[in-house]
This record gives C-alpha cells, sequence and structure tokens, in this order.
C-alpha cells in the first residue's frame, strides 16, 4: 500500500454502476487518510455539466479537475482554470479562424453552447459522415496554417483543440507540478478522448470493461504490460485494476 494519484474519466468509467461506486469509495477515502492518494477527474464534461453530474452521483471531492477534454484545469475546488496551463495552450491556436473552417461543414451540428470553450470546439458528427468529414477538415485546418487536434469518440462526439492538449498532457502537467511518478499514477478511461490517458505508456492504466471500440481497437494495436483491461464494468472495472497494479 503507497500514495498514489488516480486520474480517471466519468462518464461510463467511474460513473455507471452505483454499487461498484460507492464501494471503490470507501476504498478511496480509507486510501486518502492513510496514504494522502490524490484523485482527479479528468472529463469530457465542462465544468457545467460536471456539477450536474456531481450532484446526481456520490463522487468524492477531487484534488483537481480536467475539463472539456484535457483544455481546462480547476485545482482544489476552484471555478476559475489555472492560468499557467491556459496559457500553455494559447500559443498558435485561433478558434475564430477554426469556427470560420468548420461552418462549411453541413454534417458538423455544434454541441450545446456550455461545452463550447475557450480552447475547445465541439461538434456532433455521426459515425458515417466522419469518414469523409474528418479527412476533408484535418485537411483544410493544415492548409489554412492552423495548429489544431481533432479527437472523435463514442462515434458522435469531435473535439477540435489546441495541438498541446488532451486529457494525457494535462494529466502529465498535474502529475509533475505535484512530484508524482508515473509508477504511482493510474489513469482510467473508456472511449476514444481518454486514449491520451494511455498513451505514453508510462502510467498504469485501466481500460473498464466496457470500453468503446475505438478504444479497444488502439489498445489491442498497442500492447502494454502497464496497461490493464479489466473484466468488470465502471467504477468495477477500476477496483479491479487498482487490484491487479497492487494499489488496493
Amino acid at each position: 500500500m503507497k500514495k498514489f494519484l488516480l486520474v480517471t474519466d466519468l462518464d461510463n468509467t467511474l460513473v455507471g454502476d452505483d454499487l461498484a461506486l460507492a464501494k471503490l469509495n470507501q476504498c478511496l477515502i480509507q486510501h486518502r487518510e492513510q496514504y494522502n492518494t490524490q484523485i482527479v477527474y479528468a472529463t469530457g464534461r465542462s465544468l457545467t455539466l460536471y456539477h450536474e453530474l456531481a450532484t446526481e452521483k456520490s463522487l468524492l471531492a477531487p484534488d483537481a479537475l480536467i475539463t472539456s477534454v484535457g483544455t481546462e484545469i480547476y485545482l482544489e475546488g476552484s471555478k476559475t482554470p489555472d492560468q499557467a496551463w491556459s496559457d500553455k495552450l494559447s500559443s498558435n491556436w485561433n478558434l475564430e479562424q477554426i469556427i470560420a473552417i468548420t461552418n462549411h461543414f453541413a454534417d458538423l451540428v455544434p454541441q450545446p453552447e456550455s461545452e463550447q470553450g475557450a480552447f475547445k470546439a465541439s461538434y456532433f458528427l455521426t459515425p458515417e459522415s466522419a469518414k469523409s468529414t474528418l479527412p476533408q477538415l484535418k485537411q483544410q485546418l493544415q492548409a489554412q496554417g492552423l495548429e489544431a487536434k481533432l479527437i472523435y469518440s463514442s462515434s458522435q462526439d469531435l473535439d477540435i483543440l489546441p495541438t498541446q492538449a488532451d486529457k494525457g498532457m494535462a494529466m502529465t502537467f498535474l502529475r509533475q507540478n505535484w512530484q508524482i511518478e508515473p509508477t504511482c499514477t493510474v489513469a482510467c478511461g473508456d472511449s476514444g478522448n481518454d486514449l491520451a490517458l494511455f498513451q505514453s505508456g508510462l502510467e498504469c492504466g485501466i481500460i473498464v470493461g466496457n470500453a468503446q471500440p475505438e478504444l479497444l481497437q488502439w489498445h489491442y494495436m498497442n500492447p502494454n504490460s502497464n496497461r490493464y483491461l479489466a473484466i468488470a464494468h465502471c467504477a468495477g472495472g477500476i477496483l479491479e485494476g487498482l487490484e491487479h497494479f497492487d494499489f488496493l
């Protein structure tokens, strides 16, 4: 037993099985008290939608929040995004120009205003349209000299972010600031926008048993002994993975 940093997605990863979540919470409360373990939620949700979920489900208070697919970090309950992270993302980012280009794609349906951000443009996109739209959009962004990253997940969500932004980079930013080793860091996810949490291969990774096809395909194509594919779903899969890595 030792201190670790838990970084987990929310929807269909931490949340989705209330009984398993209650059991995991109890383990984490005890581990936090004994070892000062730290908890970070890394979600595609905005801060607004995070608070909606937090009122519906029994979520422990996190030490930090990574929201909007890694484009915002909130420390210790703050309502203001961390300025150091925002400064890092602002380099070579032009949201207005990106939106001007996306306006020419009829298949891109803007997500609600609450899900748009200073460093994120988000759309709904069907899997059928994605096959042609994503390559064309990427080509047009590059032709205009715009540095942006396209993240398509759950067969419906397209997020356009700065190249320096995603959940994995935000996790690394926090981990390094808190001086926590990768071997004492656990990342958990279920979908394509969680893929960045596992890409470095340095941290311990837990993919829950109900993971989306896009994440499972990547997992099988990129084997890594530091990554564990659980059988159990949602919080139950996290519990299973934490026991596998001997953190619980």
